[in-house]
């Protein structure tokens, strides 16, 4: 579902994306990358031979009904891009994905995720089709043995599960009430490869709490935010959110905006929206973090006049987590980790 009144460059995001991070200007991006990189090449590596839980053919339940995947796939088409990011992280044998329109801090050259560029190109997973424009000819071309789709954001492809279907068997997923760990979870259960699935959120779980024993924590509240300016609502996390569940897990004393400020027209589990005149009201913490947020966020914020004397301006305690940290999977959410290491680490 799409988040209401986002900036254009946020509106990007989630378009393709929407509902739950890229690399600030403190963190060094060959190391991001490098460590991302390592992982899901660790995840590969691990023994891909089906164990007895693990066996083919098997029935997949999923948003559509029940698929059959006769064989442990070798050749996984995802139309759901979203998803791609967790499919690289377990291992899965992507030959193709859907590709976004390319937004330069967002995406690569070819319209893929900024966080998992890198894994993809070293895995050579090829464009399955551009500007995320359903293509079935490119899918046919593609030759899947396995077909993912999603039935929410600007990739959903669930109105053609029929004509998916019979070129594979499809799963579709609803990526947008689940968290990184329960989609990478499913795309193990789909592929075979359970137990790297397991690996790779235990070995994310150990890394926030290595980061976790590592930083100091300011004093203090914390928020996550995503800053419109003046021109739209504006956003601050919820706590059973994936942001503020994973600054949570990082020892921030993470709370929320009073939800009588909550303009959404539906209930929400990420985000509470703020109108611009509310939103001194709203940022409250003492401590700020910019979700899709870079430096040129930051001064904005610091600029405004209505914001002036909120605590995290005052303190100067307003941290940008990067252009891609709005949809948290595998990648961004490390990325996440390593920026609030390099902010709060000795």
């Amino acid at each position: 579902m799409a988040l209401r009144h986002l900036s254009a460059t946020v509106a990007i995001t989630a378009a393709a994306v929407v509902t739950m991070a890229g690399c600030s200007s403190d963190t060094e991006p060959e190391e991001t990358a490098t460590a991302a990189t390592t992982a899901g090449a660790e995840a590969a590596a691990v023994e891909e031979t089906p164990s007895e839980e693990a066996a083919f053919p098997r029935t997949i339940t999923h948003e559509l009904g029940e698929t059959v995947i006769e064989e442990q796939p070798e050749r996984v088409v995802t139309t759901a891009l979203t998803v791609t990011g967790n499919l690289l992280a377990i291992g899965a044998p992507v030959v193709a994905s859907a590709a976004s329109t390319p937004d330069e801090g967002l995406t690569d050259d070819l319209g893929f995720f900024a966080q998992w560029a890198d894994v993809a190109a070293q895995e050579g997973v090829e464009v399955l089709y551009p500007n995320l424009e359903f293509d079935i000819e490119a899918v046919i071309a593609a030759d899947p043995d396995l077909i993912i789709a999603s039935t929410t954001g600007a990739d959903a492809a669930a109105d053609y599960y029929d004509e998916l279907s019979a070129i594979a068997p499809t799963v579709v997923v609803n990526y947008s009430d689940k968290t990184w760990q329960e989609v990478a979870t499913l795309a193990g259960e789909w592929t075979g490869l359970e137990d790297q699935a397991a690996t790779a959120i235990a070995d994310f779980d150990a890394r926030v709490a290595e980061v976790a024993d590592a930083i100091t924590v300011p004093e203090g509240s914390a928020q996550a935010v995503v800053f419109n300016n003046l021109e739209w609502d504006s956003a601050v996390a919820k706590e059973t959110g994936a942001h503020a569940t994973l600054l949570a897990d990082l020892g921030f004393d993470v709370i929320e905006a009073d939800p009588a400020l909550d303009t959404s027209d539906t209930a929400r589990d990420d985000f509470a929206f703020v109108a611009p005149e509310n939103l001194s009201a709203a940022f409250t913490a003492e401590t700020l973090f910019l979700v899709n947020g870079t430096d040129t966020e930051k001064e904005a914020l610091t600029s405004t006049e209505l914001l002036q004397e909120i605590p995290a301006v005052v303190n100067e305690q307003i941290y940008p987590l990067g252009a891609t940290s709005f949809r948290i999977d595998y990648y961004s959410a490390l990325d996440i980790v390593d920026t609030v290491e390099g902010y709060f680490g000795g």
